[in-house]
């Protein structure tokens, strides 16, 4: 393929945000035109994304739609590329931007135009994070979405929104100035900040670790890990529908996406080292989480603590260092995008009619709400990790990559299924079944046709994945064998080397 399929992608929603601007008028008219604008705009980008999928070589480890152009000095470089790891990120983000879209259109009502700005810039700047092949330039894309995520939470949040996105840019700030320091460090002793050579380069074993550290502290705030996953669920509770959508959906993906993208082949000798200690934070995380969320009263509190127990799976299954793990941390942020991007947009269906996101408010939904109480129980299963859901796959495959490498760390982690199971079901519970006895809740209404267009296709995606998970883990086998591979024999040569400077004299 010739054409530049990749920029398109990535830029094609900023000629969405140069349209918006132009828009005049009165005011209603601009509100109405600016969300049509932004979400033609979002359609036509997954529309042209799909042609990734039909012309990417499944068989191939190497980066594919390769573009390399001059951009900054001589080092640094104009360089996009995907493979099958960073593939089914674009399409996940492409595909959920106009669902995010559509949500707005009725529960944003001021200041439109920016916030269908703010949307269309963040979406171009989360495409080129997955799709940058320079690592400067993917240090610009992966800190530029701080911008407009912290926009959208500081303006069009809830009463705490202030706090809230002030606490999310500086901690996600803090840890990406050390990966700056690392990226730096890199570029002096490699001379180059190209990704494709910096991979197959093989950093100094004294240097590892403290790149690798440079590089948690960013990644692991972003994903959240425990204990750096305090910011999450202010910016959750606080952000807007939509925003808590792309914040759950993409963004944690982020950081996984780098575990994967720079820390294992770059700094295997250091991610080997550190594997206990990423095994330790990980079931923390799922299963001190899972109890913190059990004692939530607000809805997407609950929701919010529960991404940190699932990204919890992912962490422990990229640090096995094993095919089943990688392909299982991938498949899990996948449909983890999807499942709990689907929760908190059933959270903001009642949320607009009742104005409420604590538990103690409703009770019985599914007396007036048949369809909305169908959608969720399908999203909150997927959560739980039913067979035959998208959320089962995921943690099937981390769960058996651990047992093989540590079947300590298997058990404890398999205690956050029946967590997850606990807190989910007690929330289904509460909303939806029993009595409707609540006096405003006895004339509330199932969703509307636009609701229904935008959880159809989620509903269909969180079964789909779930019986047939082979287009996500046929589309990674490949890269992820050839990272594996690469990670266990630098990891063979350095521990020849060693071996031959100690059995010298």
């Amino acid at each position: 393929m010739t054409w530049p399929i990749l920029s398109i992608v990535i830029f094609l929603p900023l000629v969405g945000v140069a349209f918006i601007l132009t828009l005049r008028g009165d005011d209603e008219a601009i509100r109405n035109n600016a969300r049509w604008a932004a979400l033609w705009t979002t359609l036509l980008t997954f529309f042209i994304s799909i042609f990734l999928i039909t012309g990417f070589d499944r068989g191939i480890p190497d980066f594919q739609f390769v573009e390399n152009h001059y951009w900054l000095g001589g080092t640094i470089r104009y360089h996009l590329g995907v493979d099958g790891i960073s593939l089914p990120f674009v399409i996940l983000t492409t595909a959920l931007m106009p669902i995010a879209i559509l949500t707005s259109f009725l529960s944003v009502s001021h200041r439109v135009k920016e916030y269908m700005i703010a949307f269309l810039v963040l979406e171009t700047l989360m495409i080129g994070t997955f799709a940058a092949l320079d690592i400067v330039l993917f240090y610009v894309f992966f800190e530029g979405g701080l911008i407009p995520m912290f926009l959208i939470i500081g303006i069009w949040g809830g009463k705490r929104r202030v706090y809230a996105s002030f606490k999310f840019f500086l901690y996600t700030l803090l840890g990406s100035v050390l990966m700056l320091l690392a990226i730096l460090a890199m570029y002096l002793h490699a001379g180059t900040t190209d990704i494709t050579v910096l991979l197959t380069l093989g950093f100094p074993r004294g240097w590892q670790p403290w790149l690798f550290l440079a590089f948690l502290a960013s990644f692991a705030v972003k994903l959240p890990m425990w204990p750096v996953h305090t910011w999450l669920p202010d910016a959750h509770v606080e952000a807007p529908t939509a925003g808590s959508v792309i914040l759950a959906a993409i963004l944690l993906k982020m950081g996984g996406y780098g575990f994967i993208r720079f820390s294992l082949p770059m700094f295997p000798a250091a991610s080997e080292m550190f594997a206990p200690m990423m095994f330790a934070l990980s079931v923390v995380a799922i299963v001190y989480t899972s109890l913190v969320a059990l004692m939530q009263e607000d809805i997407k509190k609950l929701i919010a603590y529960s991404s940190v127990a699932h990204m919890g799976f992912v962490t422990m299954g990229i640090f096995t260092l094993t095919r089943e793990g990688l392909q299982g941390g991938i498949f899990q942020m996948f449909s983890h995008g999807i499942v709990s991007g689907a929760l908190f947009l059933c959270v903001g269906v009642v949320y607009d009619r009742v104005h409420t996101r604590e538990i103690d408010a409703y009770g019985g939904l599914v007396n007036r709400m048949p369809l909305y109480a169908a959608a969720f129980m399908v999203f909150t299963l997927a959560n739980v990790g039913l067979p035959g859901t998208s959320g089962f796959v995921g943690e099937f495959l981390t769960l058996l990559a651990v047992f093989k490498v540590n079947a300590t760390v298997a058990l404890f982690a398999t205690l956050g299924v029946i967590l997850s199971a606990a807190y989910a079901l007690w929330l289904y519970r509460r909303v939806i079944l029993g009595k409707l006895e609540k006096k405003n809740l006895m004339d509330i209404l199932d969703l509307t046709p636009r609701e229904m267009i935008i959880f159809a296709p989620l509903v269909v995606l969180t079964i789909l994945f779930g019986i047939w998970p082979a287009p996500i883990l046929d589309t990674s086998a490949a890269s992820v064998a050839s990272l594996v591979d690469r990670a266990h024999a630098a990891l063979a040569a350095g521990q020849k080397a060693a071996f031959l400077m100690g059995g010298n004299p």
